[in-house]
C-alpha cells in the first residue's frame, strides 16, 4: 500500500472556517481539479515528517499539525488502487502559501458555504471535504 499524506490547511486549528484548496496541473486526468496538497511518504520518512516536507516544497510554508482526519481504513482515505491518504488539519505558522509545485492556483474557500462543494475536486478527495465539513459542523 502506497502511503500518501495530505494537509487540510485551515485558517485556525481551534475554529476552522476556511480551507485552502489547490488546483492540480498534472497528470492530465486530474489537471484543473482541486485537491489537498501533499504527497507520498518517502522511504525512511514518517507520515508527519513527509507532510511537513511536502507542504514546504509545494506551498513554501511551515505548518503546525492539528488532529488527523480519520479515514474509513487504518491507512486513511482510499485513493487509486494500492494507495491511501492520511490527512491532517494544518495551520500555517510561517510563510504565505504559493503554488510552487504541482498546482497553478490556490484558493481559500468557506467551509460552510456552497463554494467548497462546487469546486471540481479529485473524486477521492471529495469524501474528505465532506468529512471536514461534518467535523466543523460538530465543532
Amino acid at each position: 500500500m502506497k502511503q500518501i499524506v495530505g494537509g487540510a490547511l485551515v485558517d485556525s486549528l481551534a475554529r476552522p472556517t476556511r480551507l485552502l484548496a489547490a488546483r492540480r496541473t498534472a497528470p492530465p486526468a486530474f489537471a484543473g481539479m482541486w485537491e489537498f496538497p501533499g504527497g507520498k511518504v518517502e522511504p525512511g520518512e514518517g507520515p508527519t515528517e513527509a507532510l511537513h516536507r511536502e507542504l514546504s516544497e509545494e506551498l513554501g510554508v511551515t505548518v503546525r499539525l492539528g488532529a488527523e482526519l480519520d479515514g474509513p481504513t487504518p491507512e486513511g482515505w482510499p485513493l487509486a488502487a494500492g494507495a491511501a491518504m492520511r490527512v491532517w488539519l494544518v495551520q500555517v505558522t510561517d510563510g504565505s502559501p504559493e503554488p510552487l509545485e504541482d498546482h497553478d492556483v490556490l484558493r481559500w474557500v468557506d467551509l460552510d458555504g456552497a463554494e467548497v462543494l462546487e469546486l471540481p475536486w479529485i473524486p477521492a478527495d471529495l469524501p474528505i471535504v465532506q468529512a471536514l465539513r461534518t467535523l466543523k459542523a460538530r465543532g
